[in-house]
């Protein structure tokens, strides 16, 4: 027999039964349209930033901005929040430069293959 728990009386049902009244889940509020969670195409008339004419379609807003080639953004606040940046490791840079320094005041230098044809 195969149990699983209950979270609303802490307990465990079996499958092969049905579960008590008071442990089944409440049933989602549904509405009585037939396909209730449908976005609709039109929208209140608002004026095109490309060419300013008014559209209360979104299809046909958005193919205007196909055709000429832009890209349509939201009004994301995020998108306008300057971006932090990394900032640099200053006391590793500065032990490259004493190393990098160091190395040429020993006489080394970067020589270069000889070239053999």
């Amino acid at each position: 027999m195969t149990e699983r728990y209950c979270k609303v009386c802490e307990g465990w049902h079996g499958l092969d039964r049905p579960w008590p009244h008071n442990c089944r889940a409440e049933e989602p509020q549904r509405s009585d349209l037939a396909a209730p969670m449908i976005c609709s195409d039109a929208m209140q008339p608002v004026q095109s930033m490309l060419d300013g004419r008014m559209y209360d379609s979104k299809s046909a807003l958005r193919r205007t901005y196909r055709q000429a080639g832009v890209i349509e953004v939201g009004n994301d606040p995020a998108r306008l929040r300057p971006r932090k940046r990394a900032k640099p490791d200053e006391l590793a840079i500065k032990g490259s430069i004493e190393k990098a320094e160091a190395r040429f005041n020993r006489g080394e230098r970067v020589s270069k293959a000889p070239v053999t044809a």
